[in-house]
């Protein structure tokens, strides 16, 4: 990727919610702690309010792709810090690379790939202007 899109980082503690009878986050929640962390990173890190994205633009960002390494264990009530680091931007896609982790341990790393579409017809869609802007544009 070319540009000064960064890194977006945020830490999400592990709840009772996202682990099995062993105690230890039950991998499917990642998914959901990474659209957390894509809905963030839409919000505060590009500055894009999600929830207007989706409801009042009428634009998804459906997985088309994804590709997870499941490296080690996530415990109940430990804080895990997720990232988020565009790797390459299309024309109607960007494909991210996703990290969680806790310290210095990567608990599990993550590539997947985003497709910009329209909530009314479901096709894929140019990826939007704000959007290809806002990853061009320096963030603290």
């Amino acid at each position: 990727m070319t540009g000064p899109a960064t890194r977006f980082e945020r830490t999400y503690p592990i709840r009772f919610s996202h682990c099995d009878p062993a105690g230890i986050v039950f991998f499917p929640q990642y998914l959901v702690l990474f659209n957390h962390l894509l809905e963030d990173w839409f919000t505060h890190g590009l500055g894009i309010a999600y929830a207007d994205f989706i409801g009042a633009r009428r634009i998804g960002t459906p997985t088309v792709r994804l590709e997870c390494d499941f490296r080690a264990i996530s415990r109940m009530g430990e804080d895990v810090a997720f990232s988020i680091t565009p790797e390459r931007v299309g024309g109607k896609s960007l494909t991210l690379a996703i990290e969680a982790r806790h310290g210095d341990e990567l608990r599990v790393g993550a590539r997947q790939v985003l497709v910009f579409t329209s909530l009314d017809t479901h096709r894929a869609i140019d990826m939007p202007a704000d959007v290809r802007a806002a990853l061009q544009e320096p963030r603290a």
